[in-house]
């Protein structure tokens, strides 16, 4: 107990000095005597950004509704203060790494948001604007982890880890790809994040999970079923909600053109996705899992961010049934390798985000696909940026994990695992009406109400 205090009281001291740093410092911003403001672009990619962070709700709601009721408060406490914690990271490194000017690898300037222009270099919409979009993309990177994580992750831990996900392991790939790094020189296309967004957060997750081990109660071949397929269906809209602002919002510029076939081409993919996944599930199970529908929609998205402004909507279709497949047979894949997945997050983010990049050099149009008279060398190129992704990315989070596990701890103990994590550590629980009548306290003085007809 006492190293939980000094570890806890270390965590907040850093904090609190990164904040002082931040605000003492202020933000200062360079002029561009020749920069152009759209007042019509700006709108459109913040009002993308409500919708991207609005996606945290969605995150929130399917994990809830797909872990068990003991777990509730703490999925929300982590979908919550994984966007708070993961901006700050963001705010303080990530930004300027993943888009400051620097070399091929990462960014060396616009730290703590220094220095930053008014508008963002190439395009017209103010760098806050820019900033804000990012940072939503970001946060859903984090946010992913911990659905592969639930259920018996440390809180403290889920802090650490989403800050550090926010500072270095999102932006450095970011950089790479969007940020003018050596993956972007060589023409690796991912359009709107299937790689840097939904890989980069599986991968985190997956290094997570393997270094947790499964739950207590786990007993592979049989699925641990959530308590509440309300909360998840509302979750999935949610999501795929969101996804018109994920996708289309990419595109940093209000194109009524390409935005349109932006948000077709998603919904298109979502539409077979879940399709496809769940009569998958009935062909196997005579059951119809709509638990499986929804993950086979957002498989399909997944697959359809990297590619999404680059394929017509039929080549969306196939694309999005493909990704319902992949996400049928990959919850499977994990209960045979043994990997614990409570929510199905690394075949949708993870499988489906491979699927994704590969697909851009597939079927994109304009000779960037090979079925529209691309090259072989941009799937090679694609195949590329995905192992450039794994490589960096699953080492520094076994890393990260490594020295979480040594400090604070990662995983909780094994008696708040059986009862749940909601009132050990939040002190609160979601269905306090559960409760037996016996255990409420009732003032001697009210009367009791009643009955009809008395």
């Amino acid at each position: 107990m006492t190293k939980n205090i000094r570890n806890i009281r270390r965590f907040l001291n850093i904090a609190v000095i990164l904040g002082l740093f931040l605000f003492s410092t202020g933000t200062v911003f360079a002029q561009e005597a020749d920069a152009v403001v759209s007042p019509v672009d700006t709108v459109w990619v913040l009002f993308a950004a409500f919708l991207v962070f609005f996606m945290q709700a969605g995150f929130g709601f399917l994990e809830a509704g797909f872990v068990r009721s003991k777990n509730v408060v703490n999925i929300m406490a982590e979908n919550l203060m994984d966007t708070t914690m993961t901006t700050v990271g963001f705010i303080i490194l990530g930004f300027g790494l993943m888009f400051g000017v620097g070399n091929m690898f990462f960014g060396t300037e616009w730290f703590g948001l220094q220095g930053i222009p008014d508008v963002y270099p190439g395009l017209t919409i103010p760098t806050l604007a820019f900033f804000f979009f990012q940072f939503a993309f970001c946060a859903a990177a984090s946010t992913i982890a911990s659905g592969l994580m639930a259920e018996r992750t440390d809180f403290k831990a889920d802090l650490a880890y989403s800050f550090f996900v926010g500072l270095i392991i999102y932006p450095i790939f970011g950089h790479w790809v969007w940020g003018g790094g050596w993956l972007a020189e060589m023409g690796y296309v991912d359009f709107a994040g299937s790689s840097v967004v939904h890989l980069v957060g599986a991968l985190v997750g997956l290094a997570g999970t393997i270094m947790l081990g499964k739950r207590k109660d786990k007993k592979w071949g049989l699925a641990v079923r959530g308590h509440n397929i309300t909360l998840a269906a509302l979750g999935t809209f949610i999501l795929w909600l969101g996804w018109f602002g994920f996708n289309p919002g990419s595109q940093l510029a209000a194109d009524p053109f390409d935005i349109s076939l932006i948000v077709v081409t998603t919904d298109f993919a979502a539409t077979t996705g879940a399709i496809v996944a769940m009569f998958l599930a009935y062909a196997y199970e005579r059951k119809w899992d709509v638990s499986m529908a929804f993950n086979g929609a957002l498989g399909g998205l997944v697959a359809i961010t990297a590619p999404t402004a680059f394929v017509t909507p039929m080549a969306a279709l196939l694309i999005g049934a493909i990704a319902g497949g992949i996400t049928f047979y990959g919850v499977g894949l994990m209960e045979k390798i043994k990997i614990d997945d409570p929510v199905g997050a690394f075949p949708v983010h993870g499988l489906n985000g491979i699927f994704g990049v590969l697909a851009v050099a597939i079927w994109g149009t304009n000779g960037l696909g090979i079925l529209h008279g691309g090259s072989i060398s941009q799937l090679g190129v694609q195949a590329l940026g995905i192992v450039a992704c794994i490589a960096w990315t699953l080492p520094m989070a076994f890393a990260m994990f490594y020295v979480i596990k040594k400090t604070i701890g990662l995983r909780v103990a094994p008696e708040v695992e059986e009862i749940g994590i909601d009132i050990p550590y939040h002190g609160i629980e979601s269905y306090p009406e559960w409760e037996s009548s016996d255990e409420i306290s009732v003032p001697s003085d009210m009367e009791p109400i009643p009955a009809a007809g008395d």
